[in-house]
Parts: structure tokens; sequence; C-alpha cells
């Protein structure tokens, strides 16, 4: 195949900031949070890339989480529209804790509730809003593939690991259990003055690499590929003031300011790594003050460092290839079961909190994992589609779900790809997928619930890794060549 063909690019985003009142969806566990202010606002920014007649498409949205029904309904029609197939268009979320959702992602309708708007949100989003985005994520994709040109890319990668800590700290006490550092400041929920005082240690590590992929058209940058590693969840934590605030987080500040420093002709999109287990919560000082503009800025530092050296070719190869795989659920303990079954037979339908903030979070836990009990009813086994892109010396590999960031790192070590940019939260939310060390112990992610985000068996994320390595292999084999 030959590996100098010209590459073209286009881009697109399209405004997706909810109305007020519409309940942002990050919080998950039966709250309720209609927006009251917008912080910053929402997009969906699209990229489509081709050479050698290989056409593929990026779309990124700043939301929590995509579902299948929709991004399968985004995918088509973008699909269509580029004349390519399905599997060639890669959707995925940044997971913005301060945005709403594309899809019911915490009860889904096989799982029945009365009422109506006014319960909606429970299932994790309200209908109204996927039917605003959805056309609107299309938009951005069919007019990326209206802009094309021909361009170079250039690539670099720096380090920043002052702002993403581990968020599962074992418990001295408890070593069979993980801790989650949480609220901040002297009004939050879980203040300690010292610091948390069982936190023995940190279970695993972070990735601090800042990525970047630069496109560039008569030698002014068009785009960029920002690739990092951390749950946007930094403006969701500043309760009460920005807790039901709209907000891209540090991936929207990130973009907003390469904008300004390298001029309005370019369009960042920034993809979300492996952050199941990674956020921008400090685990040790107690004082710590979440800042979602000082983290972004940050990052755009970085980027003005890598772009300073680099360098730029004008041809590759666009390729993609796309595999499912099936993962199994985890078993439910009996205990549970009975548990959940006394909870729904007492309560059929949500009791709620005395405050009205929402619902009853031991009712909640059961509905979710009466929703895991009916998914294995329906099939043993989740199909879980990973999708890996070439651009030129890149590889971005769409995985669904959380997967903790040990899954990405044994993806980028002795990679056949110089660069690889994992992205997190496409096409579907299946839930976390932690290692195979983290499911000996318990968590919000590994929960003895077995809730709707902790439902795969142990060893999902060790096959997703296995088929996403084989996948690389096969796009950037000799037989490919090197761009």
């Amino acid at each position: 195949m030959p590996v100098n063909n010209a590459i073209l690019y286009g881009s697109s985003r399209v405004d997706i900031t909810p109305e007020l009142g519409t309940h942002l969806a990050g919080d998950g566990a039966g709250v309720h949070r209609p927006a009251r202010e917008i912080l910053d606002r929402l997009y969906a920014t699209a990229a489509v890339f081709e050479a050698g007649g290989r056409r593929i498409c990026i779309i990124s949205l700043d939301l929590v989480v995509v579902m299948e029904p929709w991004s399968r309904q985004v995918r088509q029609a973008v699909a269509e529209a580029l004349g390519i197939e399905p599997s060639a268009v890669l959707i995925c979320a940044t997971q913005t804790h301060s945005a709403p959702s594309m899809g019911y992602f915490m009860l889904p309708t096989t799982f029945p509730i009365e009422g109506g708007p006014e319960v909606e949100y429970l299932r994790g989003t309200e209908d109204r809003y996927t039917r605003f985005v959805v056309p609107r994520a299309i938009e951005a994709g069919i007019q990326a593939g209206r802009n094309l040109r021909p361009v170079e890319l250039g690539y670099g990668r720096g380090m920043l690991g002052d702002f993403t800590f581990n968020c599962r700290a074992v418990d001295r006490d408890h070593p069979d259990r993980t801790i989650t550092p949480g609220w901040y400041g002297e009004h939050g929920d879980d203040y300690q003055p010292l610091g948390h005082a069982t936190l023995a240690y940190l279970e695993g590590p972070i990735d601090p690499e800042v990525g970047v992929m630069s496109i560039r058209a008569e030698g002014h940058i068009q785009g960029l590929l920002l690739h990092h590693t951390c749950h946007p969840s930094l403006v969701f934590k500043q309760r009460p003031h920005h807790w039901k605030a709209a907000s891209s987080d540090w991936c929207g500040v990130w973009c907003e300011q390469m904008i300004s420093r390298t001029g309005a002709d370019c369009l960042p999109m920034v993809i979300n790594g492996a952050c199941g287990n990674i956020t921008g919560w400090h685990p040790y000082n107690p004082d710590f003050k979440p800042d979602h503009r000082r983290m972004g800025s940050a990052l755009a530092d970085v980027t003005d460092r890598i772009l300073k050296q680099m360098q730029y070719a004008s041809g590759g190869v666009v390729e993609c290839i796309s595999r499912t795989v099936s993962l199994p659920y985890r078993d439910i303990p009996p205990q549970r079961s009975a548990e959940v079954q006394r909870i729904l037979s007492e309560n059929p339908q949500p009791p709620w909190r005395d405050d009205g903030s929402g619902v009853d979070p031991a009712w909640f836990r059961a509905a979710s994992t009466r929703c895991v009990e009916i998914d294995k009813q329906r099939s043993p086994t989740f199909n879980y589609e990973i999708q890996v892109f070439r651009i030129g010396d890149l590889a971005v590999v769409g995985l669904p779900g959380e997967p903790f960031v040990q899954g990405q790192l044994a993806i980028k070590v002795q990679s056949p790809a110089r660069y690889v940019q994992v992205a997190h939260m496409a096409s579907h939310y299946i839930g976390y997928l932690p290692t195979l060390d983290a499911t000996t112990r318990d968590g919000h992610q590994t929960n003895s619930d077995v809730t709707y985000w902790a439902k795969l068996a142990p060893g999902a994320l060790e096959t997703v890794v296995e088929a996403a390595r084989g996948m690389i292999d096969q796009l950037f084999s000799s037989t490919m060549g090197a761009a």
C-alpha cells in the first residue's frame, strides 16, 4: 500500500450547550441537577481525515456519556453522507461531569419507572436533550467532511503530572477495599483537616502524557488532536458554587486556550484517555481547590512547548479497523439478589429523600443491580466494540466505557504506533473496566453491590487490551509501511 498519499482534513464544531433547567448527568446516583448557569459552552467537534481513498471521522462531544442506540444513529447518518462505513466513524464523550448525556445510561427502559418527565432524570438524562444533541452531532460530522483540504501532520508529546491522581486509595485498616478522596474545603461532606486518616497508598499509576497531533495548511495550524487522561470533574466538585453549572471542564478550557494562542483558524479537539481511575482531586491535600481553568491553561502551556518543536510531513496513511469482543457480566452473589428483591418488593417505585433532592440511595443501587440482572437474562455477555484508526504515525483507539489507566499504558508500551491516543467513552457506556488486581478490592468502580457501572466480570480490561494491541499491530505492520 502506498504510504505517501496526500492527507486531506476537514473540521467543524456545533454548539450543544443545554438550556437552563436541563438535567446534568454527572452525579449519576438518583440526584437531580437541573442546570442553573452556563459556565462554559459545550460543543460537538468533528474531524475528518482522508488519504489514498480511505476516509475516517472522529466526533468528540462535551457530554458525560454517549449510548449505543444514539451513537449508532449518528454514525450511520455521518457515514452515509461521507460515503464510508459506520465503523469508520468514532464518536466519544469527554465525560465532563457538568453536562447531560446522549441517551439513558443509569436505569434503562427495561426497568419500569412510573411518572412523567419529572422523574425521567433517574435514567441518567432527559430524552428532549438527546433529541436536541443527536442532529447537531450529525451536522458536525457532515460539515467536517465538506471542509476537506490538503494538510501536513505533526506529532509530539510532553508530560504534565501535577493535576491528575489515581482516585483509588487502599484503606489502611481494610486493605481489601479502597476509598475515594472526596470533597474538599471546610464545607465539604468529607473534610478531614489532616487528610484521609485511613489512606495507606494509591492503588495504581497515572498517565502524565500530553499528546498532540497538529494539522497544518499553508503554514497555519488548522486543527489539534489533544490527548490527556483525567476525569473532567473539577467543576462538579466545586460545591455548592458550580455544582449545577454546565461546563466542558478542563477539556473546554484547553481548547479555548489553544484557539486564542494559535488563531481562529484552529479547531482543537480533546480526546480524553482511559481515566476510569484517574481524577483531578488531590488525594492528600484536604484544602485543595478544584480549578478547571488552571488545569486547562497548564495543558495549553505544555502544548505550546510541544508545538514549538513540531516537525510536519505532508503524506501518510489513513486506515481503520473495528472488532467486537464478548465480555461476560459479573456474577451477582445470592445474598445481594435477595437484598435487591426485598428492597424493590417493599418499594417497587422510587422512595424519595426527605429533602426532595433525589431518591433513596439504597433503592437506587438496588434498581441498578436489577438492571444488571435484566441484561444478563437477555444475554450472558456484552458485545464490546473496539475501533482503531490510523492517521499517519498516530493510532486513535476507541474504547467504550471507563477503562482503568493501566489498560491504556499497556496499549502504549512497545506499540508499533509511535503515538497513541486512547479515546475512552466511545460509542456506548458499559461502566468501569478495572484491572484484575483492582477487582480484589471493594470500591466505587468494583463495588460488591454489582451496580450498573460495575457489571463486567474480572478480566474484561485484559481482554480488551490484548485485542486493541493486536489491531494496532495489524494497522502498523510492515506491509502497511511507515508514515
